[in-house]
């Protein structure tokens, strides 16, 4: 266990954080102090650390005053010394008897040393400040560089502003940070070059550490709920087609909402899987309904009868420039938002004459650039690559006595790449390359069958369970969910298998006489 001797000459906010964190399971063992009553001693005694005080006395040198200091710390265990706000310039002496020592400052060095870095960097005009944590030598803020972490500067920042967003934002990250590495003995420091290295620390897919840095966009009406505020930021160098970067082309109609981006995001997304003529109808980001036809008025009318009744203020989103006839289709029931990459000029006269149906044009839909995806979490956030896999019909498992058509496997192809945009536990129904009956986040799988199943049947318009294929987004646990299906008329299954009951799940579907196919892959959604 690595144990950590903090000095600090004040608050030492940064040494509480870190006993509070104990990243790498470092804990703080002694806090010293050079200043009688310094705030950090009561805060330290509350979470039961030893403290010293050690003030130097008046004539004294500032060797001896040193020296005092060593023979302290000489009565404790410690493996590294970390500083905050410790206002002594320490000497070889110090360094050579103590283990490796660290200090935080308050800019980005090697810019903006000394005790004012805030009025330093406001006087410069930067844009872009931070924190260093640094190995200390016996020159001022001019040790090798362990990790540094950044923080905007805005116009109307005063020293205070930025002291504040510093230190929650930039300090209380990087010194965890580096504490952590020498904990873990990821840290080794090379004094004759004055370089540091880190173990593992690398980039690629999931590096090490991330810098995020978007730009404001827009502030919004309010967030899901209107007692919350909300903001949308944009990230300008992306090239994929996105919402967020989308030309409005109605003027003078409301612009998005919080829920209207997350809707679009959605239907955009779920539209790039196909390259023929396309439409979904988005509800509460679950699709209502998805299909691929011979044209785009074709595919919108069958996405709308899967269930016209949820694509009732819903988002539309289509794969290919909007014409007249789909926008004819799509002003016949009130929707928010239309996405399209472009429109004809005759389908814009009849979109924009609806007054508070946003039209997004996203232009050209280009290859997929963004392979990941993030989700913030309270502390933190999670990163994973963008489920961009569709198994092709070649990959399917036959695994039933009874093999699927041709035109079923076509349909278990759709109906896949339209589940992914399903929330869990999710079920689709789909007949040729239209969705029939959807079951969208349901805590039992049989339920979400059971919820497809009743809205094809009560639903959907001139559309039919009958004959569907069913796709579910992870493996049926039981055979309740196949029974469920059979009650239906479902013929054929595609699912990812896995289940420990798979055998008694593919008997039942034998005695169906459906056709069942396993993917070998999963496609949950819990977004």
């Amino acid at each position: 266990m690595c144990k950590i001797a903090g000095l600090a000459s004040n608050r030492g906010r940064n040494l509480l954080h870190l006993a509070d964190r104990a990243p790498g399971g470092a804990e703080l063992g002694i806090v010293l102090t050079n200043t009688e009553g310094a705030p950090v001693i009561e805060a330290a005694s509350e979470r039961g650390i030893p403290t010293e005080v050690v003030t130097r006395n008046e004539g004294e040198s500032r060797a001896a005053h040193e020296q005092r200091i060593l023979n302290t710390l000489s009565g404790y265990d410690f493996d590294l010394v970390c500083l905050d706000g410790y206002m002594r310039v320490l000497t070889e002496t110090f360094i050579e008897n103590t283990p490796l020592t660290l200090n935080i400052h308050p800019s980005l060095l090697p810019a903006f040393p000394g005790m004012d870095a805030h009025e330093q960097v406001l006087d410069a005009g930067v844009r872009m400040t931070g924190c260093t944590v640094h190995v200390v030598t016996e020159a001022v803020d001019a040790g090798p560089i362990v990790t540094q972490e950044a923080v905007p500067v805005y116009e109307d920042d005063t020293t205070g502003d930025l002291k504040k967003r510093v230190l929650y934002e930039a300090e209380f990250t990087a010194y965890p940070r580096a504490v952590r590495w020498a904990a873990e003995n990821q840290l080794s420091v090379d004094h004759d070059t004055g370089r540091v290295e880190i173990a593992g620390d690398t980039g690629g897919e999931f590096p090490q550490r991330r810098v995020v840095s978007d730009d404001l966009a827009d502030t919004l009406r309010y967030g899901e709920n209107p007692h919350q505020d909300a903001a949308v930021y944009a990230d300008t160098a992306c090239e994929e087609a996105n919402v967020v970067a989308a030309d409005q082309l109605n003027e003078g109609a409301k612009a998005l909402s919080y829920n209207n981006y997350n809707d679009a995001d959605g239907a955009l997304n779920l539209i790039k899987e196909f390259d023929s003529p396309a439409a979904a109808v988005i509800k509460h980001t679950n699709p209502a309904g998805c299909a691929v036809a011979d044209s785009l008025a074709d595919a919108y009318d069958k996405a709308l009868r899967t269930d016209p009744k949820s694509a009732f203020g819903g988002v539309v989103a289509l794969n290919r420039r909007c014409d007249a006839e789909t926008a004819e289709e799509i002003v016949d029931s009130f929707k928010e938002v239309v996405i399209a990459p472009g429109y004809t000029d005759a389908a814009l006269d009849v979109l924009t004459d609806k007054q508070n149906l946003r039209v997004l044009d996203v232009g050209q839909l280009n290859e997929i650039s963004e392979t990941m995806a993030e989700k913030p979490i309270v502390g933190g956030r999670l990163v994973q690559q963008r489920d961009l896999a569709s198994p092709g019909i070649d990959a399917f498992e036959v695994v039933t006595e009874r093999d699927p058509t041709q035109e079923e496997l076509e349909t278990m192809a759709f109906a896949w790449k339209t589940l992914k945009h399903v929330k869990s536990n999710g079920i689709v129904f789909a007949s040729g390359t239209e969705t029939v009956g959807l079951g969208v986040g349901q805590v039992s799988r049989v339920d979400a069958v059971e919820l497809a199943g009743k809205k094809a049947g009560r639903d959907a318009e001139g559309k039919t369970a009958a004959g569907a294929v069913m796709a579910s987004d992870a493996f049926f646990p039981f055979p309740d969910g196949i029974e469920a299906a059979a009650e239906e008329g479902v013929s054929a299954v595609i699912q990812p298998g896995g289940s420990v009951n798979d055998e008694d799940v593919i008997a039942a579907a034998d005695d169906h006489g459906m056709a069942m196919v396993f993917t070998g892959m999963r496609c949950f959604r819990h977004d």
